[in-house]
């Protein structure tokens, strides 16, 4: 059962719409979803997107409250996947990698690293100033994946929905979960 659990948390970056539709992917394909939204997240879920938080906590198969630190992902012994923190915001990024967590979001992503499972933090801030690129570094070394949410031009998208799911895909990849959101780069055209 672990091997289809993935814990996701939305923090209060620009990109509401991001863990959103990992949630939706992860539906279609069946995955066990453990979500934490942090307040500030809840705030930029309404400010971004069309949904109320009740609608995206409805999309997980278990919904976490962000101050419940008894909760079955603030422990190693729960098994999962990993964890996804998408977006993911500078202030959640700094607590994962002091490991000084407020919230079961800073908390659960710390588990995953203690556990050394797999932790992808798709960090939405630009640009970055030194200290957040010491901070990015320290996190790699701790093992987790920073994962920007980058757009790839190579697929012509035409519509924001398609750099979502290009993305999402690309996230999905990273966790091992096969999918079809992500078109994969087939080399350079003839003639280039």
């Amino acid at each position: 059962m672990e091997n289809h659990r993935l814990v996701i948390g939305i923090s209060g970056a620009s990109g509401a719409k991001l863990g959103i539709r990992l949630l939706q992917a992860c539906q279609k394909l069946n995955v066990e979803t453990h979500l934490v939204i942090s307040k500030a997240g809840e705030i930029t879920i309404t400010q971004e997107t069309d949904m109320n938080v009740s609608d995206v906590k409805a999309l997980a198969s278990h919904f976490h409250k962000s101050a419940d630190i008894g909760a079955t992902i603030a422990s190693g012994s729960f098994k999962t996947m990993g964890m996804v923190v998408v977006p993911c915001s500078v202030r959640t990024m700094s607590e994962i990698a002091t490991g000084v967590t407020s919230s079961l979001l800073t908390r659960a992503a710390d588990v995953c690293l203690k556990e050394r499972r797999r932790l992808i933090l798709a960090v939405r801030e630009t640009p970055f100033h030194t200290g957040h690129l010491r901070t990015l570094t320290q996190l790699s070394e701790m093992g987790a994946i920073i994962a920007p949410p980058v757009p790839a031009f190579y697929t012509k998208p035409q519509t924001i929905d398609e750099i979502i799911d290009q993305f999402t895909g690309h996230l999905l990849n990273l966790m091992g979960l096969e999918n079809s959101l992500a078109r994969e780069w087939r080399g350079l055209k003839d003639g280039a």
